[in-house]
């Protein structure tokens, strides 16, 4: 039955209309992430239209083209000048960009192409093998759960604070600020607005992303006469030529990094409303806590480009999990395209792979083959974004602003978001000047908004505080975020000190604790390998603490 199913779904997909739609669609997503400001939401929005004409498989998988295509495209700007195309690429910048300013920009976007290809395809992997059973641990998360997993992420704060963590904890604690001028989005009451009507409307998230990664490096770069007229062929030996034999061999050497990020990237795929805006952060985040050189990420690492890249594909992945198996949107993206089924009177649920085989088999098809029709637009569109590196800065400098200034202006058609644009690029530059890290700033502007909205739907329903411990998600994500706002000092003690030895044991037992909660057969039994794991580890504690005190 599943061949058979298959095989019409490919009947479907496999026509020169279907394929010329979906080469459309990703080289139209390839396009929207690439540029700063235009977003993959948009780009979906204005394809939903011309699907309304098209048979449902058709529509989708021409959405589905837009999407992968979307994803992957972000990474280009992001490595190349700074400027993060999409949010789900805002990590990526934090050694993509290094590396191409270290004469390395071919290696950088081979890295973030095939770490992008191979997310995609663990995700399809996982969408045909495990669609309805992953996607009933959607259903288990509550606000409660919600706010934990984002406080979780906000705890990441520590890990890109890099050496100076009072700035960077500053830097943080400025963008959650930031996130909470304007209007509560759960009772509309003015924040920080001190009657000004600009203040009074808030600061979107896309302007102050813009203002802060590109306005503020474009002024650094053309801080002078003798800068501005460079190009960044002039600043080094760059090598112009993509390296994908190269990255290929450095992400398989790093193949450990690439599952896990593909599995982070699925998991906040699955939960409703969380996106790759968040997954590709913590990615990011746990690649650098497992690596054993974390002071080298942000320099140009190649890990700290495969792990947020392979996330935000594979988040896709997880959305779609979420999508067919339960009728509810994983993201804004999975959203529209459940409205493109809904208006073919196609209803997805928990029967919908059984009861629409051929449309539910056209999806997992569609993204399989997205993710190979992206790799090959994209590697041949590489050559000519590489080129950039020859342009002088002055010019580049003027045709990004124009590029921002439109994308910012299109999202909501109002001159305030151009006056933020302005503001937080000189607030940038000025961080920047005095050494202050930019990535926990927008990690607090991103995240901010998120958690304050949980945080309010969870006191809507309940003032009882206790809930965010007796809920299994919740208490496994703070205990989490208690380890991980100390994991900073472990690494730096790891082997040094007595009590690092302590850390990992005893992470292990008190997450065994919401993992009991949780109940069924696995997570239990998960819990039980975890406690004689950390038993182990704790048997072989004294003799490891008389090496490091005889050291």
């Amino acid at each position: 039955m599943i061949i058979e199913n298959v095989l019409t779904a490919v009947s479907e997909l496999a026509t020169f209309k279907t394929l010329f739609l979906m080469t459309i669609g990703a080289m139209a997503g390839l396009l929207a992430g690439a540029i700063p400001g235009f977003t993959i939401a948009m780009a979906i929005v204005l394809t939903l239209p011309f699907t309304f004409g098209m048979e449902p498989s058709q529509g989708v998988a021409t959405m589905i083209g837009v999407y992968v295509g979307g994803l992957s495209g972000g990474l280009m700007s992001g490595i190349l000048i700074g400027i993060p195309g999409t949010p789900s690429s805002v990590a990526t910048t934090f050694d993509g960009f290094p590396m191409a300013r270290n004469g390395d920009p071919g290696f950088a976007l081979g890295l973030g192409v095939w770490s992008s290809f191979f997310g995609g395809i663990i995700a399809t992997i996982l969408l045909v093998a495990i669609a309805p059973q992953l996607a009933k641990v959607g259903l288990e998360f509550q606000p409660w759960d919600y706010f934990a997993l984002i406080f979780f992420a906000l705890t990441v704060t520590a890990s890109l604070a890099g050496d100076n963590m009072i700035k960077g904890l500053i830097s943080g604690a400025l963008g959650l600020i930031i996130a909470c001028v304007g209007e509560d989005d759960i009772n509309g009451v003015q924040r920080f607005a001190f009657g000004n009507d600009f203040l009074g409307e808030g600061f979107a998230f896309l302007p102050v992303l813009i203002g802060l990664f590109a306005f503020s490096q474009l002024m650094s770069d053309v801080r002078d006469t003798a800068s501005a007229r460079k190009s960044l062929t002039d600043m080094g030996d760059v090598r112009v030529r993509i390296e994908h034999r190269r990255a290929i061999t450095t992400i398989f050497s790093d193949w450990i990094n690439l599952v896990r990020s593909s599995l982070i990237g699925v998991f906040t795929g699955v939960l409703p409303a969380a996106g790759s805006a968040i997954s590709n952060i913590l990615a990011y985040d746990q690649a650098k806590k497992a690596s054993p050189t974390p002071e080298k990420f942000g320099t140009g690492h190649p890990g700290g480009i495969i792990a947020p890249e392979a996330a935000n594909n594979a988040t896709a992945g997880g959305a779609l999990i979420t999508m067919m198996a339960l009728g509810i949107p994983g993201d804004i993206v999975t959203a529209v395209m459940l409205g493109a089924l809904l208006i073919h009177d196609v209803i997805p649920s928990p029967a919908f792979i059984s009861e629409q085989p051929t449309i539910a088999y056209a999806i997992f098809i569609a993204f399989f083959f997205a993710n190979f029709l992206v790799l090959i637009l994209q590697t041949g569109a590489l050559r000519g974004f590489v080129m950039v590196t020859r342009v002088r800065m002055y010019v580049l400098a003027s045709i990004i602003l124009v590029y921002c200034g439109i994308g910012v202006f299109s999202l909501n058609n109002i001159t305030n978001d151009m006056w933020t644009l302005a503001i937080f690029g000189v607030i940038g530059y000025v961080m920047r000047t005095l050494k202050f890290p930019l990535a926990p700033m927008i990690l607090g502007v991103v995240l901010g908004p998120i958690a304050e909205r949980w945080l309010s739907r969870s006191l809507a329903l309940s003032t009882d505080v206790t809930e965010f411990v007796t809920h299994p998600w919740s208490l496994f994500f703070l205990i989490a975020s208690l380890f991980s706002m100390g994991f900073s000092f472990y690494q730096k003690d790891r082997g040094k000190k007595v009590w690092a030895l302590w850390y990992a044991p005893l992470l292990m037992l008190a997450l065994t604790v919401p993992l009991f909660m949780m109940g069924g057969m696995v997570r239990p039994v998960l819990a039980g390998l975890m406690i004689v794991w950390a038993a182990w580890m704790l048997i072989k504690l004294p003799g490891n603490a008389r090496s490091i005190r005889a050291a």
